[in-house]
């Protein structure tokens, strides 16, 4: 067979990624997802609340209301939940089945307290995405201007916690700079492809 730097799997691998709010771990994903279209997938989890500006329904997040979230818990469609903020957010178990049979390797975009349910009872690798600073976080969340002062400030609240975490995780990357950030993260998905790719390829 003729190898490639990424799609030799059979079946998907699931890489789960976290981060504190605005330190660019969407960005690095979605560059991830525009070098390899055919290998690499992001998930869309559903959540109940309300779509930013420029946020599409099924693109961004599957926008749903409470009560349909509720029904989707007790069918056990999700394969993690979490209440943050006020809002659910979930991760469909069924999407990420289909995506990993057609080869193609998952990334999940959640948020640790949703990781750490996973951890050591679904097959995933763990990625943290760190800030350079504290400081440098405060400044991105306020310069983003798409919260209120009193939700910027519970963001940061939660990314000191959310920060402590990362000793849980398989890789850290620090976003200083977003092209050396995503050459790391990139990377961690190549050698871990390759990793196991005996087991995965006929």
């Amino acid at each position: 067979m003729h190898m490639q730097v990424l799609g030799n799997c059979k079946n998907g691998l699931v890489f789960i990624c976290s981060a504190p709010a605005g330190t660019g771990k969407t960005t690095l994903v979605d560059m991830l997802v525009a070098e390899f279209p055919l290998n690499v997938v992001r998930s869309v989890s559903y959540t109940t609340r309300l779509p930013r500006p420029g946020e599409i329904s099924g693109v961004h997040y599957h926008f749903v209301t409470e009560e349909e979230f509720e029904d989707k818990v007790s069918e056990d469609e999700f394969i993690e939940y979490v209440n943050l903020y006020g809002f659910y957010y979930g991760t469909s178990r069924k999407a990420i089945h289909a995506q990993q049979a057609l080869g193609k390797h998952v990334i999940l975009v959640i948020d640790t307290q949703g990781a750490l349910q996973l951890k050591g009872k679904f097959p995933a690798v763990f990625v943290f995405i760190k800030p350079p600073s504290f400081e440098t976080l405060s400044a991105r969340l306020y310069g983003r201007k798409t919260e209120t002062q009193h939700m910027v400030e519970q963001r940061l609240a939660w990314a000191q916690k959310e920060i402590e975490a990362a000793r849980y995780y398989d890789y850290c990357v620090v976003n200083d700079d977003l092209n050396t950030a995503y050459q790391v993260l990139r990377s961690i998905l190549i050698a871990e492809e390759h990793k196991i790719l005996v087991h995965h390829v006929n």
